[in-house]
């Protein structure tokens, strides 16, 4: 039987990462803990990096199978994802975000999209495009333009034409 691998060491090791000073961890209201700024961001600031050890797909999902949080950031060629192992990694998702993930030559930069005033949480619109079709992946943003799910438009619809192709086939 495999044995079970805590990862709370790494969690902790993450928060402790050097990055960018004017960033802390603390508590959410978005989602258990979330990464703020102690500092005013302008629009268009390259805010931080997403770093961590590159793993295959099959090796998070070997990692984490089971585990209800993970710090994975995929990348855009589908074959690879960050094991997020710093501050970036407690970026919460909004469906009104702050921010966005820019991607440039496998690393990936969390810029700013508007001003950020001290004390205020840092997010991006995850974006999700794949997943079980029984996983909502529910978001807990809580803004008005709130999609309920971390999902991508693109995704959403997608899920759709897959659930009136099942309703059909079930008739």
């Amino acid at each position: 039987m495999p044995r079970k691998i805590s990862l709370q060491p790494l969690r902790r090791r993450r928060k402790r990462s050097p990055g960018s000073p004017h960033l802390l961890v603390r508590r959410s209201n978005i989602h258990s803990e979330g990464c703020f700024t102690t500092i005013p961001i302008k629009s268009g600031a390259v805010v931080v990096e997403y770093t961590g050890r590159r793993l295959t797909i099959d090796q998070a999902d070997t990692l984490y199978d089971n585990h209800p949080r993970t710090y994975l950031f995929g990348l855009s060629d589908g074959k690879l994802v960050i094991d997020g192992d710093g501050v970036a990694a407690f970026i919460n998702h909004s469906c009104a975000p702050n921010c966005e993930a820019d991607e440039v030559d496998g690393r990936v930069f969390i810029n700013s999209i508007r001003d950020i005033l001290p004390g205020e949480e840092l997010t991006y619109d995850y974006n999700l495009y794949d997943g079980e079709m029984e996983d909502l992946s529910s978001c807990s943003c809580g803004s008005q333009k709130c999609r309920g799910t971390m999902y991508s438009e693109k995704e959403i619809k997608k899920r759709e034409r897959a659930l009136k192709r099942r309703r059909k086939q079930a008739i």
